[in-house]
């Protein structure tokens, strides 16, 4: 194979600007070139220039590489479809192969899109739905993409949408919302199938979801195994991140770690979210999350650190920490099938056979919870639903001096049900109650815990 390089000043004009637009309309020039790519020959695409486009599409062993944060594109009104997308898309096979996109900046022009339209039959195939929404970046069908080093500007919907995918690197990006407006504006989707996902120092605002890796929203079937996310930088996001299996499909081997920054409403949601099935979760792992809470949002549901429910196999929350929160919005719901309905109507779901949905394995390793007296009477742990094992170790919940003594540290409401409840090598100070309805707990044993009242 051949890679040739082409530098966009060459074919098209460039006389647009990534951040306040105008100029030529570079659609054709730049389309041009990328449709040289096929089986045989590469493109790196070379933008030393910002452009003014429509929608570009992209065909296997395609770079496209801007020299700065100044170069790259601008999305004329009303385009209503991506800047850049994979020419064809596929939900079964993968086709489209060896696909970077490198630096610059990609504009959609928000103000100026609409959030979604009718879908026609062939796209209703790949957006499983009667609507079609405006993703700045989309893919579908996709092996070995690379994104890098890149900024997505003003997305009217997501910032980026990819369906069926394998061996996916997204790294040093950032998402830029200057204009919050009526309608979901998120971040980064994914939906399955999928294997190999690495996504490294990512961040931005985004208005709800930064981030959703959902196998089978779309589907009902498909799973997506082997995440890594690591550093993740909020900016005030409405939400942070979800994990959502809606039917048959499975999320599996998933490990999210090194997340900071602020949040309106909602940090992580691990749950099925519908209202059809109990969703399926294997191995899922968080570390390092220290979050700062911002006045909610939303409104449908009270704000929350982690909501999780469903049928999952293990879930490890390693070392999260919790300091001088601004309000009393718990550390985790446990046991919630969807954050839709009141906590304790979700948590009567069951399945099928008359079974409720079942966290096999709970772990909290390492939970450091710091109170200056704003976030009175709060339960860190809120546990309505069905656990196996639920192990909560190396925790300092400590409240600073004159704070009146309040809150719980793990409460187990009257339609839980928890097999086995353990609690050690913890200092907990200024909580009227570390553990409240242990009658709910077939087994309890707290030990090696310093400072336990109530």
């Amino acid at each position: 194979m051949k890679i040739l390089t082409f530098y966009a000043s060459e074919r098209a004009k460039l006389d647009s600007n990534v951040h306040s637009g105008g100029g030529t309309d570079d659609t054709q020039a730049l389309q041009a070139i990328l449709d040289i790519a096929d089986e045989n020959t590469g493109v790196r695409l070379i933008m030393d220039g910002a452009a003014l486009v429509s929608s570009l599409q992209v065909s296997s062993n395609t770079t496209i590489e801007c020299l700065s944060k100044d170069c790259g594109f601008y999305q004329i009104d009303q385009t209503n479809k991506a800047i850049v997308t994979n020419k064809n898309w596929c939900l079964k096979g993968r086709p489209t192969k060896n696909v970077s996109l490198i630096g610059g900046s990609y504009n959609q022009n928000c103000l100026n899109q609409i959030h979604h339209s009718m879908s026609t039959d062939e796209e209703r195939v790949y957006t499983m739905s009667a609507w079609r929404c405006t993703f700045a970046l989309e893919f579908y069908g996709i092996e070995n993409f690379l994104m890098r080093d890149v900024t997505v500007i003003d997305f009217r919907t997501y910032a980026f949408m990819m369906t069926n995918f394998k061996n996916c690197t997204i790294e040093d990006t950032w998402l830029e919302l200057n204009h919050h407006m009526e309608g979901n504006q998120d971040g980064f989707h994914f939906w399955g199938p999928g294997q190999y996902l690495t996504v490294r120092n990512v961040g931005g605002r985004v208005g709800d979801d930064f981030m959703n890796i959902g196998p089978d929203e779309g589907d009902l079937e498909s799973s997506i195994t082997d995440v890594l996310v690591d550093g993740v930088f909020l900016d005030e996001a409405d939400q942070a991140i979800r994990l959502l299996t809606r039917k048959n499909g499975l999320l599996d081997r998933v490990t999210i770690r090194n997340v900071q920054g602020s949040y309106k409403s909602f940090g992580f949601y691990i749950d099925p979210w519908f209202s059809d099935s109990p969703g399926n979760f294997g191995d899922l792992f968080f570390e390092n999350i220290n979050l700062k809470q911002m006045p909610p949002n939303y409104f449908y549901h009270q704000p929350i650190l982690f909501s999780i429910g469903g049928d999952i196999r293990c879930l490890t929350l390693q070392n999260i920490r919790h300091e001088y929160p601004d309000d009393n919005r718990s550390i985790a719901e446990i046991g919630i099938h969807s954050p839709e309905s009141s906590n304790f109507e979700s948590a009567k779901f069951t399945k099928p056979d008359g079974t409720r949905p079942k966290i096999q394995n709970l772990i909290i390793d390492g939970l450091t919870i710091i109170e200056n007296g704003d976030s009175k009477d709060m339960v860190a742990f809120d546990v309505y639903g069905e656990v196996g094992n639920m192990i909560v170790k190396n925790v300092l919940a400590v409240k600073d001096d004159g704070v009146e003594t309040s809150g719980t540290l793990i409460k187990l409401q009257d339609c839980s049900n928890v097999d086995n409840l353990i609690l050690t090598d913890s200092v907990v100070r200024g909580m009227e109650k570390v553990v409240d309805g242990e009658k709910n707990a077939k087994f309890t044993k707290v030990e090696n815990c310093t400072g336990v009242r109530g």
